[in-house]
């Protein structure tokens, strides 16, 4: 796995027991256990990238999540990216909330010198919950029918945007959305 920082948003605790369910499912059926085993948590990816400045980043991260509500979210679809490591997420329905939050974001990024890579500017990124990487090739149609019939859509909140180390993972910090008492 490459080394880098991202920034997540995490799950209200029922929205986030239903993707544990899906990566167990798998694990269960070995077909994927690399979520579980790098103690990954349940969130959508806003941003990317092999070198931030994380005590930087920090202050705007709590400012920008003191402004913001917890955020409706729906996981309505199973998807794949088009990449060698077979990778399987659910994807949240691209509600105008979910966009302009993490448009919001990008700006707040911008204006303190922060790059957004091409993979994760608004007008390309692709809101995705990882389920499952490196499945294996001869086993990616069984982990998709798998995941299908986990009864989507699943709807919840987004509560939490947090910054992240990987590899290993570990959690720089973590803001709620919307306590301003934390900012």
């Amino acid at each position: 796995m490459s080394q880098g920082y991202a920034i997540e948003l995490y799950f209200d605790p029922a929205l986030e027991n239903q993707v544990l369910k899906a990566w167990n499912v798998l694990a269960r059926r070995q077909i994927s256990t690399q979520l579980i085993e790098l103690e990954s948590r349940p969130h959508i990816t806003l941003l990317s990238s092999p070198s931030l400045d994380p005590p930087k980043l920090q202050n705007v991260i709590k400012n920008f999540s003191s402004k913001q509500e917890p955020l409706a979210l729906t996981l309505s679809s199973v998807g794949s990216f088009p990449s060698e490591d077979n990778t399987l997420f659910f994807a949240p329905t691209p509600s105008l909330g979910l966009l302009q939050f993490h448009s919001q974001l990008c700006e707040a990024l911008k204006k303190e010198g922060v790059e957004i890579g091409e993979d994760y500017r608004p007008d390309s990124w692709i809101p995705h919950c990882l389920v499952a990487q490196e499945v294996p090739r001869n086993r990616l149609a069984e982990a998709f029918c798998i995941l299908r019939d986990l009864k989507l859509p699943v709807s919840g909140y987004a509560m939490d945007i947090a910054l992240v180390e990987y590899s290993p993972l570990r959690e720089q910090f973590a803001f709620t959305l919307g306590n301003v008492a934390e900012a």
